[in-house]
């Protein structure tokens, strides 16, 4: 008898990595782009970013000669999604990061497979076990507790820029949903050149609404836009896509246990954040809940039977 083939295969480990440690930088070069004095507004910083990621996937798949057109089918999927993650997702942590930590983002957002769970329980008219509820509410008891500092300091900045990040993890839920949920017929990097060009789109006029002052970045901000760009943009995203369609989505979103680690490190090395018990109580919370609901899961998973 043959051995069944692993999911697992080297390009699914090897974009599950990428998606790892990236993303975990990511937070940190937000919050070097965003901060006071940094002389980048969070939705031009957005936008552009986006913008030059998306004409540069576009660009490179036209040279490769990849089908650019999208269908009536696809196009909704592809707007939904990109207004989703990138004008939702990250724009809310973008306007975060002005006022809050990098780690302290990072782990709020670390809640998103907890919202992705209550949501498509919903849409799959499924009533959630006690094992699954329970594990979900000490998830959100530790994103709680990761918020209690802010909100206690009183100070309007820190419960506004908590609020943001709590939105961008709504955010990032619902669009990897859509996206989960919506195997479209093209390549991940078209898929995620279109959901940059709109999301950016529609980050710039968000911006001109709102009437953020134009950009006069700093050498620093100007790093963290590039690194942004050509790590966080074009070669996280793009294994974020590639990766769905190797890796069920309850798989994909581990991502969740390692990017608060490696950006509370960084934050910590490079920033100064302070590391606090209420940020070490709501991390293990955070992950033991993020954890459960994967495990049941993967258990519920092997459990469900096979059909002839």
């Amino acid at each position: 008898m043959n051995k069944p083939a692993s999911i697992f295969t080297r390009q699914a480990v090897l974009h599950l990595l990428v998606i790892y440690l990236v993303w975990g930088s990511t937070y940190l070069a937000i919050r070097v782009g965003v901060r006071e004095g940094s002389g980048f507004p969070p939705f031009f910083l957005g936008g552009t970013r986006a913008l030059t990621a998306s004409l540069i996937l576009l660009a490179w798949n036209a040279f490769k000669g990849s089908r650019l057109r999208l269908t009536k089918q696809e196009l909704l999927p592809v707007v939904l999604s990109g207004l989703a993650l990138w004008l939702g997702g990250n724009g809310f942590i973008m306007v975060g990061e002005k006022f809050v930590d990098s780690s302290l983002a990072a782990l709020i957002i670390a809640g998103a497979p907890l919202i992705t769970a209550l949501i498509e329980s919903v849409l799959d008219k499924k009533p959630l076990s006690p094992v699954l509820l329970g594990f979900i509410l000490i998830g959100i008891a530790g994103i709680g507790v990761l918020s209690v500092p802010n909100f206690r300091s009183g100070v309007q900045t820190d419960v506004f820029g908590t609020l943001m990040i709590l939105l961008g993890s709504l955010f990032w839920s619902i669009g990897t949903i859509i996206q989960g949920r919506n195997r479209l017929p093209l390549a991940p990097t078209v898929n995620a050149g279109y959901q940059m060009l709109f999301g950016g789109v529609a980050f710039i006029i968000a911006a001109l609404l709102l009437r953020e002052p134009l950009p006069t970045p700093r050498l620093d901000a100007w790093l963290a836009w590039g690194y942004l760009v050509v790590f966080g943009s074009i070669i996280a995203f793009t294994s974020f896509l590639k990766v769905l369609h190797l890796l069920p989505m309850k798989i994909v979103m581990t991502y969740s246990y390692i990017n608060p680690i490696v950006a509370l490190i960084l934050g910590y090395l490079i920033l100064s954040e302070p590391i606090t018990i209420w940020t070490i109580a709501g991390t293990i919370l955070v992950l033991v809940g993020v954890f459960g609901v994967f495990s049941f899961h993967r258990r519920e998973a092997r459990l469900k039977p096979v059909k002839p």
